[in-house]
């Protein structure tokens, strides 16, 4: 069995477990960094550099080791995952540095022959080839990240727009002449405003649901005396179409209102209170 170097006591314990585990297996595989070496594209030098804790090994380097030896690489890739994290936030603050220093030269291996030469034309001296980490100068900017964020810009810059604009598209469609809301369903008419002298025109059409002039769709709304609303101006026009005068179409129940009301509810043979309710709407949307 391999007599292994002390790990250096700065290394971090979730990088020295990984290390500790990578020993463990290429121990029990009985291989010389030489075997290693010769049956994976990491040369000899490269996993006495792992090995030791001087450098984290690529994940790839991990998944080489375990398939020579023939193990299960799931575990070895999870700590291999939270290795990188440690080292990492470690090299972080050596800004400017390369992640790879070259290394001194190997000392004399008496039990192993000089390296192979590392496939793809010496990857191993640059790093290269074993996936060696960028220079921790500074974080790169992604491309992607970008493309994701001003994405999102556009996407709230377009929600205040809608929320500035709407509203006042609405309150400009509905407000002054019936003209504004005739014909509208009743999700889409705006709320109802009072203003003194105004008045709407009445333009009643056949629906499934009975007569309608376009300002409401109930057919439950109580309405007593001093109510308003579009419900209102919806009654109001219906009483016009049956004969029965409620005064100016003002969508505001007065005296005038409740008397065309109690005309229409005896006409009908119903309580005469001039209140519209269910029954009086049945009458009116006939």
């Amino acid at each position: 069995m391999s007599r292994w170097k002390g790990l250096p006591d700065s290394l971090d314990q979730r990088v020295r477990q990984l290390v500790v585990q990578l020993r463990r297996l290429k121990d029990h595989s009985g291989l010389s960094l030489v075997s290693l070496a010769a049956r994976t594209s990491y040369s000899k030098s490269s996993w006495e550099r792992y090995l030791n804790g001087k450098k984290l090994p690529p994940r790839e380097a991990v998944v080489a080791l375990a398939r020579v030896c023939d193990a299960d690489p799931t575990r070895l890739l999870a700590l291999h995952e939270v290795a990188a994290q440690a080292w990492g936030a470690a090299a972080a603050p050596e800004a400017g540095r390369a992640a790879d220093p070259p290394d001194p030269a190997d000392p004399a291996d008496p039990a192993d022959p000089a390296d192979p030469p590392d496939p793809g034309g010496g990857a191993d001296a640059t790093g290269a080839g074993e996936g060696a980490p960028r220079p921790a100068g500074g974080p790169r900017v992604r491309t992607g990240s970008l493309v994701v964020l001003a994405a999102l810009g556009v996407v709230v810059v377009a929600a205040v727009a809608l929320l500035i604009v709407r509203p006042w598209q609405q309150d400009a469609a509905g407000r002054g002449t019936a003209d504004g809301a005739a014909g509208r369903t009743a999700g889409a008419v705006p709320a109802f405003t009072h203003r003194v002298g105004e008045t709407f025109d009445c333009r009643l059409t056949r629906t499934p649901g009975g007569l309608s002039a376009g300002r409401s769709r109930t057919t439950t709304a109580i309405l007593g005396s001093g109510a308003t609303g579009w419900d209102v101006v919806e009654a109001q026009c219906l009483l016009h179409h049956h004969g029965y005068d409620p005064g100016p179409v003002d969508g505001i129940v007065g005296e005038n209102t409740q008397r065309a009301v109690k005309r229409l509810q005896a006409g009908a043979g119903l309580p005469t209170d001039g209140i519209v309710g269910p029954d009086t709407w049945q009458v009116l949307r006939r």
